[in-house]
């Protein structure tokens, strides 16, 4: 959970972005990454590996808003997607306070999705996490492509507890900023309460 370094007068809350292979969550980072004011951030590091080209994870302070005093930063990071990476993500998701879920829209990902949201709870669930009460927002990423599920068939597969969710489309940058303030607010909220103020 989230760690406070009395010296920078900083709280580091961390944000993970999980979901299938190839379904987006890289690119999201990357957006963000580029969009952000060089004096907000600190280095993306990725450690790529043979055989993913996705990123292993990505590193991305983002200071946003003040609680008693203390600003918040947050390290924003990826999992890598293929399930042979699952002790990476497991070790990933270790103080996590909040989840952003990137589904590929596409209709012949509709089984990535659904693996990997359940090997999501899965992970945190082995280590004492419920994905029903962390600050928790899903993407519908990939919404330009021809072959895109429609919101509510995605909705009804992936998303039957109703949490916050967005349509994006990565590459261009559609929806990925709404869905990070999303997350983001979901974790102060849930500071600001365990905080008492």
């Amino acid at each position: 959970m989230s760690f406070i370094n009395y010296s920078s007068r900083e709280i580091n809350c961390k944000l993970v972005y999980y979901g299938p292979g190839l379904g987006g969550k890289t690119t999201n980072l990357q957006f963000i990454y580029a969009k952000t004011s060089p004096e907000a951030k600190g280095k993306m590091i990725s450690l790529a590996t043979e055989t993913e080209r996705t990123l292993f994870f990505d590193f991305l302070p983002l200071s946003l808003g003040e609680i008693r005093g203390f600003k918040t930063r947050f390290h924003l990071y990826t999992v890598p997607g293929q399930v042979f990476y699952d002790a990476s993500r497991k070790l990933i998701l270790k103080g996590v306070d909040g989840v952003v879920f990137v589904a590929d829209s596409q209709i012949e990902r509709m089984e990535a999705n659904i693996e990997s949201l359940d090997n999501l709870r899965q992970n945190l669930q082995e280590q004492g996490y419920d994905l029903d009460k962390l600050p928790f927002v899903m993407q519908y990423n990939k919404r330009d492509l021809p072959n895109a599920a429609s919101v509510a068939e995605l909705r009804a597969a992936l998303n039957p507890t109703n949490v916050i969710e967005f349509e994006a489309r990565a590459t261009t940058g559609v929806g990925v900023f709404e869905t990070l303030k999303a997350i983001a607010k979901a974790v102060l909220t849930e500071l600001r309460r365990g905080s008492g103020g």
